[in-house]
């Protein structure tokens, strides 16, 4: 995955409350197992039924409880693939907030009154490293996991984690019988 470390650009608003994974993408496109191409299906009925989200705006601000409902990996992959870097919320669904960790876009959690100010804003900036998010002359502060931070700012999924430990898994492997069972010392 990418590095995150500043989300700067214009804001893209959902205001709205409660937005359940099969919303931002609904279940009948869940049948590919890559995760590119899912941003075409991102809010698709909303979208249907005139909800527009404007290209190049890498700031979703969005109200409380984003993310609830099942914990589909693909809810992320269509908003990172659609362009979001960042999501703003007062409040995430825990496991939605976890696969934005793991997937590279920045979930923000921030007070719902500090939300709706930054939703009449046009642009922001999200800084990792800083851990505040700016908007019209304003510096609003974020609390993130201390680890997981310094994942996204290395870039570091899952699979880049593990690799970092391929000489101990090697060492691991050989001492490994053609059983494959691991041989203890008696």
């Amino acid at each position: 995955m990418e590095p995150v470390k500043r989300v700067e650009g214009k804001v893209q608003v959902l205001d709205r409350a409660d937005v359940d994974t099969d919303q931002i993408i609904p279940k009948q496109f869940l049948k590919r197992i890559e995760r590119s191409g899912f941003g075409e299906f991102l809010f698709y009925d909303w979208r249907r039924e005139g909800l527009e989200l404007e290209p190049g705006r890498p700031i979703l601000v969005t109200g409380r409880n984003f993310g609830c409902g099942s914990s589909r990996e693909h809810a992320v992959w269509a908003l990172e693939d659609f362009g979001y870097r960042a999501v703003v919320s007062p409040s995430f669904a825990d496991i939605f907030y976890a696969n934005c960790m793991k997937i590279g876009v920045l979930p923000v959690p921030l007070p719902e009154e500090e939300v709706r100010e930054l939703m009449k804003a046009d642009e922001a900036t999200v800084d990792l490293e800083r851990q505040v998010v700016s908007f019209d002359g304003r510096d609003v502060p974020f609390e993130i996991n201390p680890e997981i931070r310094e994942r996204l700012l290395a870039g570091l999924d899952d699979i880049a984690l593990t690799l970092e430990h391929v000489e101990e898994i090697e060492r691991f492997e050989e001492q490994r019988p053609e059983t494959g069972s691991v041989t203890t010392a008696l």
